[in-house]
């Protein structure tokens, strides 16, 4: 484990070793090694700061590097053929998916291409989180298995999220556990050092007693927390509250590319962090939720 975490800049020098290596086959453990980190972690804080897992990010910049391809010239199976594509028919089917169009009709419609990037600015709000110590407690609800190091991990999370609501999960949970208390946790827990996950959205319950055989159970240990509130924004109009999803992922970007590194702590990989939902994320003016982070002090 790193003394010194400087997440922006671990992740800046595994982005450089993707680029030097993007018409290569890399392998998430190449670039996981180039962090120094565990492949778990690696592959959960790359997720939260680059907002899609490590070949999700992989494919995107192979097909952007493509799309400027195109406007040299070159022909189309070339290009695929370039970047690691076995046909040009799955070429033009990733191509389309990311950018909407086939890469013959994206070179009709585009003049040019610019390789943007997008800054979420958080603001001094959430710069001084509480330190906290919080006992052990157990959570029960309902979520999914998932693989952290897989393409479609982002995806997996804003699925289940879909089916939740959809569902009225939310309703369902507090019928069945009646909890002592409103509040729900989202948390996502390693099953295996390969990326085998769990993610699950419960409500924390003094015993399992009353679980049913679809929800997952987890038994969170004690541990020393950095909890940070996000900037509160109003939801009260917005049905999908897409503002909010947003905050809520600028501020993980930001506790791992920017306050880890001057704070004094590391993160404990031995404990979990979760996000806590309750009252105060039900459609306000003033809408907010917690994040918790285990850390301890550098030594």
């Amino acid at each position: 484990m790193k003394l010194a975490l400087n997440y922006r800049k671990d992740i800046e020098k595994c982005i450089k070793f993707i680029e030097e290596h993007i018409k290569e086959n890399i392998t998430i453990e190449e670039v996981a090694n180039q962090s120094g980190y565990s492949l778990y972690h690696f592959c959960r804080v790359f997720s939260l700061c680059k907002g899609m897992s490590v070949m999700e990010y992989i494919r995107w910049r192979r097909l952007s590097l493509a799309a400027v391809e195109l406007f040299k010239g070159r022909k189309i199976i070339d290009i695929a053929l370039d970047y690691g594509f076995e046909t040009p028919g799955g070429f033009t089917k990733a191509f389309r998916k990311t950018f909407g169009y086939s890469p013959t009709e994206y070179m009709t419609r585009m003049t040019g291409y610019a390789d943007t990037k997008i800054t979420f600015e958080i603001g001094g709000y959430i710069m001084n989180p509480v330190i906290v110590k919080k006992t052990a407690f157990k959570v029960a609800g309902y979520g999914i298995k998932t693989n952290i190091t897989g393409a479609t991990y982002t995806k997996d999370i804003a699925s289940f999220w879909v089916n939740y609501n959809g569902e009225n999960l939310e309703n369902k949970m507090y019928k069945i556990l009646n909890p002592p208390k409103h509040g729900e946790v989202g948390l996502c827990v390693p099953l295996s050092e390969d990326g085998n996950a769990i993610y699950l959205l419960g409500v924390i319950v003094d015993d399992f007693s009353k679980v049913e055989e679809d929800m997952i159970t987890v038994k969170v240990p004690e541990a020393e927390y950095a909890v940070f509130t996000t900037t509160p924004v109003h939801t009260t109009k917005e049905k999908e509250q897409k503002e909010f999803a947003e905050i809520i992922a600028g501020t993980w970007k930001y506790i791992f590319e920017d306050w880890f590194k001057e704070s004094g702590y590391i993160y404990d990989e031995s404990k979990l962090d979760f996000e806590f939902y309750d009252e105060r994320c039900h459609y306000r003016k003033d809408t907010v939720m917690d994040i918790y982070v285990p850390v301890r002090k550098a030594k």
